[in-house]
């Protein structure tokens, strides 16, 4: 008895003050990198250094206080490491601007980090938004059906003609008017809304055993629908919209989903051999997929113009992170702009070789930490769909950065999804502001004191007061 109550009495410090303290550190990385760009690039601080910083704190400051208003017991990590990604994101994007400008090609455009501090507005603006509007994330649930139908939409939208776009080989666009837009962004968010939903209302039936092969209870035949449903979508986006990375990234999100929810080891068994099943498909029978692989198993041999120069980013950017070494060449001193698409695709490239491997560590840590923060607030969680939800998030982050950066150092072959809050794009940095908005509602939800309704009532009107919250 001693021990619950010690359990019932424990309560989640706000740690307001430490998120603030976290976000001037936050606020010194971006800004300082944006001053040493220019530093190490024209010889001088840049003259709209004041401009600048003051609108990005002015970001980051109002992000803080709607926190501190609306979920005061959220998580007090996640904001302060990711106002630290997008700076640096930024400085780096700058950094890139500059070197297209002083190249002088006119088919390079500049000025990127003047629309990616745009898009971290619109980010931003939608963080409040989601929080201000959304006090419960259990009502997300009743969306659940709503969600699966509105992402299979978005998915489908590059394919139709007249607003689809084909770029760099992948169909992911859409064009409306002057403005370009990635619905898969947002379809990723929805998908695991609607995973979550539904794993929480069929985990018991897919939990339950079928065969047992070689130690491993098989999942039953009959529940198979689902599984062999996304299998099939993954294989629908890789074969008409050449997207592998977002192929990679629904299928493993919904495996990982499916495992957490049911604890059986077997569908991990069952999608991994569906996974090598469709990857050993597509490279046989999409030429897309084959020459991205061709690329990373011999790329040097197709960096050569006989053979069409196809690995000639890849290998730039190996040799760039190479040359950059442990600390890196520094801002302005390297050549980060030979990799095409160094701003977006390949901006860990851009910045393992003017920052070095210790920079890339110290990126890959803070997206580590991005993910144990948010796995904290689904083990702390106390209903089964925030639990989902928040593991289903915590995956996204995981799988991309995991898929970005093993395609930019040749672990794996390239997909081309950005990188989270780094790299250049409106589609992937808004939608990553609302998927951070949501684990701190989820982890606010999770931390909150619970009313303690243990005690015996002192009077009659005590009594029927605790009767009627315990039914609510």
């Amino acid at each position: 008895m001693a021990q619950n109550g010690a359990l019932l009495g424990f309560v989640h410090r706000r740690r307001r003050g430490a998120e603030l303290f976290l976000l001037v550190l936050a606020l010194a990385v971006g800004i300082g990198a944006y001053a040493a760009v220019g530093i190490g690039v024209e010889g001088e601080v840049p003259a709209d250094l004041v401009g600048y910083g003051g609108w990005l704190a002015a970001l980051v400051i109002v992000a803080h206080v709607v926190v501190r208003l609306v979920a005061p017991y959220a998580d007090p990590v996640l904001l302060p490491v990711v106002a630290a990604l997008n700076g640096l994101g930024l400085a780096v994007i700058h950094r890139l601007d500059l070197a297209y400008a002083a190249d002088g090609n006119p088919d390079t455009p500049s000025g990127f980090a003047q629309q990616q501090l745009v898009w971290m507005t619109l980010g931003v603006a939608l963080f409040v938004g989601t929080l201000l509007l959304l006090r419960d994330h259990r009502v997300l649930q009743r969306f659940t059906y709503t969600s699966g139908l509105g992402a299979i939409v978005l998915l489908l939208l590059p394919l139709l003609p007249g607003i689809g776009a084909t770029i760099n080989g992948a169909r992911i666009w859409i064009h409306l008017g002057p403005f370009s837009f990635q619905p898969g962004e947002v379809a990723k968010v929805l998908l695991v809304i609607a995973f979550a939903g539904y794993l929480v209302l069929h985990r018991d039936a897919l939990a339950l055993a079928g065969r047992r092969v070689l130690f491993v209870d098989l999942p039953r035949g009959r529940d198979l629908g689902p599984i062999l449903g996304m299998w099939l979508v993954s294989l629908g986006i890789l074969v008409f919209e050449s997207d592998l990375g977002s192929s990679l990234l629904f299928f493993g999100l919904f495996l990982t989903a499916l495992y957490v929810a049911t604890e059986r080891p077997g569908w991990l068994v069952v999608g991994g051999g569906l996974f090598l099943a469709g990857a050993l498909a597509a490279y046989k029978l999409v030429p897309h997929v084959a020459s991205r692989v061709d690329v990373w198993l011999n790329p040097l041999y197709y960096y050569s113009d006989e053979h069409g120069a196809k690995s000639y980013q890849p290998v730039e950017a190996m040799f760039g992170m190479g040359w950059g070494g442990l600390i890196g060449r520094g801002f302005g001193e390297g050549s980060p702009q030979r990799v095409p698409y160094a701003n977006s695709d390949f901006i860990m490239s851009s910045i393992g070789e003017e920052l070095g491997l210790t920079a890339v560590i110290a990126v890959i840590l803070c997206y580590g930490l991005i993910v144990e923060r948010a796995l904290r607030a689904a083990l702390v969680c106390r209903d089964g769909f925030g639990k989902l939800l928040a593991t289903g998030l915590a995956a996204v982050f995981a799988l991309q950065v995991f898929v970005v950066v093993g395609g930019v150092t040749s672990l794996i072959p390239l997909t081309g999804l950005t990188t989270p809050f780094l790299s250049y794009g409106g589609s992937s940095l808004v939608a990553n502001w609302v998927i951070i908005a949501l684990l701190l509602r989820i982890s606010d939800q999770a931390r909150r004191p619970v009313p303690d309704l243990s005690s015996e009532p002192d009077s009659a009107a005590d009594m029927e007061s605790t009767q009627v919250v315990k039914m609510l």
